[in-house]
This record gives structure tokens, C-alpha cells and sequence, in this order.
């Protein structure tokens, strides 16, 4: 296994990794700039406004994207052990 390998099998790793987690934490950032923009205009500063959305949001997006989330890391993981023997020999 040369370095180049192990560099490759990194990169894709953490390729899968910040797209799993763009797809919970960038609805979470457009949510939570609707809810602060209207905290803004109408003066109301609850803590919980902030939150109780972002979250109900964040967990309605693992509910639609999860099995997709799921399918992606059973790839990646699928190809990174059928790739071991190439890798060793």
C-alpha cells in the first residue's frame, strides 16, 4: 500500500463525511437565518424559537435523507472492503 492509496482512501473518506454532514447542517443554517430574521422583526428574543425549529427541521431532514445517508456510507464502506484485496496484493 503506498502512500498515494492511503491519501486517496482519506480524501474520500472525508468527501463522504462533509456530505453527510451538509445534508443536516445546511438546512439547519437556512432555518435558523429565517428564524432569526424574524426574531429580528418582530423583537421577540426566546432562545427556544431558535432552537425548537432548527431542530424539528434538522430531524424531518434525517427522516427524508436518512436512507440515502444510509445507502452512501453502506457504499463507501462496501467498496473500501472489496477494494482490500487489491490494496494488499
Amino acid at each position: 500500500m503506498t502512500s498515494e492509496t492511503v491519501l486517496t482512501i482519506a480524501r474520500h473518506a472525508i468527501e463522504v463525511a462533509v456530505l453527510m454532514a451538509l445534508v443536516l447542517l445546511v438546512p439547519g443554517l437556512i432555518i435558523g437565518l429565517l428564524v432569526a430574521v424574524f426574531q429580528a422583526a418582530t423583537q421577540i428574543n426566546e432562545m427556544t424559537l431558535s432552537f425548537v425549529p432548527k431542530l424539528i427541521f434538522t430531524f424531518g431532514v434525517l427522516l427524508f435523507a436518512g436512507p440515502w445517508l444510509l445507502n452512501l456510507l453502506v457504499d463507501y464502506t462496501r467498496g473500501l472492503f472489496m477494494s482490500i484485496p487489491s490494496m494488499i496484493g
